[in-house]
């Protein structure tokens, strides 16, 4: 039988020199590992270097948007952002807590990053639907009751709180079943429900018990509200009345499925 041949005999040899292919497609993908493992890295110090290191991304500017009594000034101040820091390391919720803790007037707030050097803060004041007198001064209150801040003078159109129920009389046993408290937040949630035309025109909600609770309109007309229920249903029934008897004087929505009215 005869050998092989010496073409033959080249070719394996060709065949047999060299690795594997398996083993360079092997040695081929863990060159790739290696060469994008140094680009991740690479990437990565320069992101950190950029966020942290860089005079790039810094703190250069804070914004305020939103105020009405405030000014953006004094928010600016309350805020005490760090200008000159890295913008990734500001702490926002640290802004809005100490915003809130120092400027009760602040309802609500957003603190965002204005990339690449700004800070903003956007800002919701409290609004005031009942002034509680304090000495000669004047405790503005909202409508879930918090009592935020304390000016000299009564702002226009909001209504003053006059609370005449006592231990004594006719309100006696509402006093001493809810309390001053209480009262006070019944007064505030009828002053939150009222319609805003009426809210304007109410000089004083005055409570004489719990469910004895009145409205003294800027031009002398009066609305017997009753208590601080059923809110929502008794403002449209004396929106509906007062148009339909634009003339009277005293209004009477105690019970908000029959109102009343009285007076020319």
């Amino acid at each position: 039988m005869a050998g092989p041949t010496t073409a033959e005999r080249g070719e394996r040899q060709q065949e047999s020199s060299g690795p594997p292919p398996v083993r360079r497609l092997g040695r081929l993908r863990v060159r790739t590992i290696i060469i994008l493992a140094v680009l991740v890295l690479l990437l990565g110090a320069g992101a950190s270097w950029a966020l942290y290191g860089s005079q790039w991304l810094r703190v250069r500017h804070v914004s305020v948007s939103g105020t009405l009594v405030l000014t953006p000034a004094e928010v600016r101040r309350a805020a005490a952002v760090p200008v000159g820091v890295p913008m990734v390391s500001v702490d926002t919720d640290a802004i809005e807590a100490r915003l809130r803790r120092k400027l009760p007037r602040i309802d609500t707030v957003d603190v965002v990053r204005s990339w690449p050097h700004g800070i903003g803060l956007k800002v919701i004041e409290r609004t005031p639907v009942l002034l509680v007198r304090k000495g000669g001064d004047f405790v503005e209150v909202d409508d879930e009751g918090v009592r935020f801040a304390t000016v000299p003078q009564a702002p226009k159109g909001v209504p003053a709180l006059e609370l005449s129920a006592s231990r004594k009389g006719p309100g006696a046993a509402s006093f001493r079943r809810f309390g001053t408290g209480r009262l006070v937040r019944a007064a505030v949630r009828v002053a939150g429900d009222l319609p805003a035309s009426v809210a304007r025109a109410t000089r004083a909600v005055q409570v004489r018990s719990y469910d004895a609770i009145s409205l003294q309109l800027a031009d002398g007309r009066t609305v017997a509200w009753g208590s601080d229920e059923d809110g929502r249903a008794k403002a449209r029934a004396l929106t509906a009345l007062m148009k339909a008897v634009p003339g009277a004087r005293h209004f009477d929505v105690s019970v908000p499925t029959a109102p009343a009215s009285s007076g020319s």
